[in-house]
């Protein structure tokens, strides 16, 4: 485990990116979350953050114990919401120890903002949960499709960040393989820091841009941005999955996607979108985009 002094000085065997690359860096991984405007208060939730979580797991159907959950002729192993919830609370209480320090959420999270953790578990940690149905039709779709389909399941998560989704997901999901992908040194010093606390044996750290990744080797490649999908990066993602694996797209409002899918449709493969509805956020404001190899 990483001395905790060490990490928030950014010190990282990796480190060395110029201040230059760290300050574009920044701004992009900014651009990734779907935090509430700058100077708009925190919503004002019916519930402790805790409750939140509790409440928004049970929404999303996951079930309170470990259970194997079918899709088709998958079978995913699920940790439970009784066992999930504790990892999340020190996830987050990690995010919000370095989060001045890293910038990983491009908002304030110390202990002088009220509302600041009701607003991770919402806009984060469910936004990242919210899609996990979807995500596993559009796998075991693909995978019905491959001959290889008995090979462990491997996700990306492409730009990890603070570690959204691949985090949450990795917590929930305690027999896939999760690789957080992250170009930017600082910030993958506090992911393996994350991934040691919370006893991820099933999540690894690494530390390279999207077009170095390792290609075709996961059934489902994670980006979970806001800014567009243009063709460039589409075809970037698209060679880290499978023969048969997806690329899943979190995304916002349908009219935005229908544009955005429609200036790479032929660049890609065929595409579906799902409506996600995450706990204690407005209706019709996120869609989960799947993209076929």
């Amino acid at each position: 485990m990483k001395d905790r002094r060490d990490l928030s000085e950014g010190k990282s065997q990796r480190a060395g990116s110029s201040l230059r690359e760290e300050r574009r860096l920044s701004v992009d991984a900014r651009a990734r979350m779907p935090n509430r405007p700058r100077g708009e208060p925190p919503a004002a939730y019916p519930y402790s953050p805790r409750e939140l979580l509790e409440r928004g797991l049970a929404a999303l159907g996951f079930p309170p114990g470990p259970e194997p959950i079918p899709f088709g002729g998958l079978s995913v192993a699920c940790r439970g919401a009784d066992g999930m919830v504790p990892l999340v609370e020190r996830y987050l209480s990690e995010l919000e120890l370095f989060n001045s320090a890293f910038d990983l959420v491009g908002e304030d999270t110390g202990p002088g903002s009220p509302g600041a953790r009701s607003e991770l578990v919402v806009r984060h940690v469910l936004d990242s949960l919210a899609p996990w149905r979807a995500l596993f039709e559009g796998v075991a779709a693909a995978r019905g499709r491959d001959a290889s389909g008995e090979e462990p399941l491997r996700f990306a998560d492409v730009g990890s960040g603070a570690g959204f989704p691949g985090i949450p997901l990795a917590i929930a999901f305690p027999e896939i393989e999760f690789v957080l992908l992250e170009r930017m040194a600082k910030r993958c010093a506090f992911l393996e820091n994350c991934v040691a606390i919370l006893g991820l044996r099933n999540a690894r750290v690494l530390n390279a841009e999207a077009e170095r990744g390792p290609s075709s080797q996961f059934d489902a490649v994670c980006f979970r941005a806001f800014r567009p999908l243009d063709r460039a990066m589409a075809k970037t993602l698209l060679a880290l999955a499978r023969p048969a694996g997806v690329l899943a797209a979190w995304k916002g409002r349908r009219e935005r996607i229908d544009e955005e899918m429609g200036e790479i449709t032929d660049a890609i493969g065929a595409w579906s979108t799902t409506a996600v509805s995450v706990p204690f956020l407005p209706e019709g404001e996120r869609h989960l985009v799947v993209v076929s190899r």
